[in-house]
């Protein structure tokens, strides 16, 4: 487990948190990040869908119905590689949104894609 974060390192977290979830919220084939354990957990708040650690990142994502899996995770790692470079990127592929009408309840951590998930895992650029 690691130590709690000082206010200055939780900040600096929580912008690069904030960062990535831009990013990834402007990939084509990303419907959303999911909600779940794969998450920054700050003081008053919680970045859901990246989690940072010392050697990694971790993304988890509900991709749009169309694109094979690996062009979501290659559009991910794309968008977010030059905001951690050094650090691992682990994307996760947590469900698939069919169409809009069928969009992910992503407080509750549900979606519409049955359930179907994938990993894949990368090292850094």
């Amino acid at each position: 487990m690691s130590p709690p974060l000082s206010s200055r390192d939780a900040d600096r977290v929580g912008l690069l948190a904030d960062r990535i979830a831009g990013a990834v919220a402007g990939c084509p084939a990303v419907a959303a990040l999911a909600a779940g354990p794969v998450a920054t957990y700050l003081p008053g708040r919680i970045v859901a869908g990246v989690a940072i650690r010392d050697t990694d990142v971790q993304i988890a994502v509900i991709a749009r119905y169309g694109p094979p899996l690996s062009e979501v995770a290659a559009q991910v790692r794309a968008a977010v590689a030059s905001l951690v470079p050094g650090l691992r990127l682990d994307v996760h592929i947590d469900d698939i949104q069919i169409d809009d009408d069928h969009a992910p309840d992503t407080a509750a951590g549900g979606g519409s894609g049955g359930g179907a998930a994938e990993s894949d895992r990368v090292g850094a650029q």
